[in-house]
């Protein structure tokens, strides 16, 4: 069983390819769940929850151009090789063409702001929507996460007010909630599909960097990537986004990125158009059945703080190693990713809470909520020197720089930020992430002092690289 990403196809691939999507977010009144009492409930309708929240979906046609050339079948044999060339020589210039997706949005203000998935317009040079009632528009790309798999378009020219889905609060879903999932699949137009959250905080999906999915049996397939996941009052409660799947189309388990994460973005993307997080500059662990028995407790949960970083927001908030955090404000928190989905998604500037665990009793830490810092210029530069780096970009860490790269916070020094591909960099193994420690013996400090090495013929070139927490050498010949 694999899990799947949901952003169709409009070529002939469309039945292949697998995303999905969910809804959105708003503070919702108290309501009372009851189950039908006879079956003249049962017969009740979805029908005024879709006339609120269907038209308010779209259909996201997202396009790029790519380069090719043709190559004729003869070359395969290598007399035609050896009297006509390799193949791209003399072939006639590079034809264009173009490749095509389709996936699902939700508008989620009057003035044409729409929520998708990032996969859905990912390599996208242009892109359109269209509303159900067949209208078409422009639309420009404002903003993309890659770490959420979220996306923020915006009607191009828009000069009239568009019917949007008001946000509401994932945090009050309950498992066995009615939900009605709504988007594009398979190209067929707007579909509405029905069932329950089956669960809630899914962490282990593996999708984005944020795993704390909302799960539903709501039928979800290819082209419902970046649609809306409502709830009974038609307001959007997380975006549809990914599917365990054998087959590639649904088999009842479909999993949605929450209303309050998705607001969080959308609320950086109408503010400057860059998504910046609280920074902890802390290290967490999961709490196992073995450490819970050694901390007295009854059952794993909360998250152990295994590093605390000198400066950082943590460490003047008093955390300390071995602290167990159980709560982030009034929310509990399980694991590592439940933590980061707690904690991301409070507004930098504002401060909130830890409820911490110690061998003398419980605490409660206050903690600021501020982007991590650029302690040191990145000073990015390109390798273009015959050496083991050429095709590297490089740049000098900091937490800003770490936190955009996913690594470890509290690492210093050079940081490889892009590998060209085919270039010597991308044969001999570098990767983006990787951390330069010592090029021949001298510790490399700057990414000024590694491009100056670069332009150097040592004749043997012995590198340092830590690399996913692991330090690896490497010789390689000039």
């Amino acid at each position: 069983m694999s899990v799947s990403t949901l952003a169709g196809r409009v070529s002939a691939a469309l039945a292949t390819v697998v995303f999905v999507a969910a809804a959105g977010l708003s503070a919702p009144l108290a309501q009372e769940r009851v189950a039908p009492r006879d079956a003249a409930e049962l017969r009740l309708s979805f029908a005024p929850v879709v006339r609120e929240a269907a038209p308010a979906v779209v259909n996201v046609y997202a396009s790029r151009t790519v380069q090719s050339r043709p190559v004729s079948p003869f070359f395969d044999d290598p007399f035609f090789r050896r009297f006509f060339g390799e193949p791209g020589q003399d072939m006639g210039r590079p034809r264009e063409r173009v490749q095509s997706s389709l996936g699902s949005g939700v508008i989620v203000s009057a003035d044409g702001i729409i929520v998708t998935n990032n996969h859905v317009i990912a390599e996208a040079d242009a892109v359109r929507v269209a509303l159900s009632d067949r209208r078409e528009f422009d639309a420009e790309i404002v903003l993309k996460d890659e770490r959420t798999d979220l996306a923020i378009l915006r009607v191009r020219d828009a000069s009239q007010s568009f019917p949007h889905i008001e946000f509401a609060d994932s945090d009050t879903l309950e498992v066995g909630d009615v939900v009605l999932a709504i988007g594009n699949p398979f190209g067929v137009g707007q579909t509405v599909t029905q069932g329950i959250v089956s669960a809630l905080a899914r962490t282990r999906v593996g999708i984005t960097d944020y795993q704390f999915f909302i799960q539903t049996d709501a039928a979800i397939n290819p082209g419902n990537s970046g649609g809306a996941l409502v709830d009974m009052q038609g307001r959007l409660v997380g975006i549809n986004t990914a599917i365990f799947s054998r087959s590639g189309g649904s088999n009842g388990i479909g999993f949605a990125i929450p209303s309050n994460m998705v607001r969080f973005v959308v609320q950086a993307a109408e503010s400057d158009g860059q998504v910046r997080r609280p920074w902890l500059g802390a290290s967490l662990q999961s709490v196992s059945a073995e450490i819970a028995e050694a901390l007295g407790l009854d059952r794993p949960s909360g998250v152990l703080v295994t590093v605390v970083g000198a400066g950082s927001p943590a460490e003047r908030a008093g955390l300390r190693v071995g602290d167990l955090i159980t709560h982030v404000g009034e929310a509990e928190v399980t694991d590592p990713d439940s933590f980061g989905y707690r904690f991301a998604t409070r507004a930098l500037g504002t401060k909130t809470t830890f409820t911490v665990l110690r061998p003398r009793g419980r605490v409660t830490l206050e903690v600021m909520l501020e982007a991590a810092p650029e302690t040191v210029p990145r000073d990015e530069r390109e390798i273009s020197d015959y050496s083991p780096f050429a095709g590297a970009t490089v740049m000098n860490l900091s937490p800003a720089v770490a936190e955009e790269l996913r690594l470890d916070g509290f690492d210093t020094g050079v940081v490889i930020s892009k590998v060209a591909p085919g270039s010597p960099a991308a044969r001999v193994g570098l990767q983006v992430g990787d951390v330069i420690q010592t090029i021949n013996g001298r510790e490399i400090e700057s990414s000024r002092t590694l491009q100056r090495i670069a332009g150097t013929d040592p004749g043997v070139w012995r590198l340092e690289i830590r690399r996913g927490g692991r330090v690896l050498r490497i010789a390689l010949r000039g």
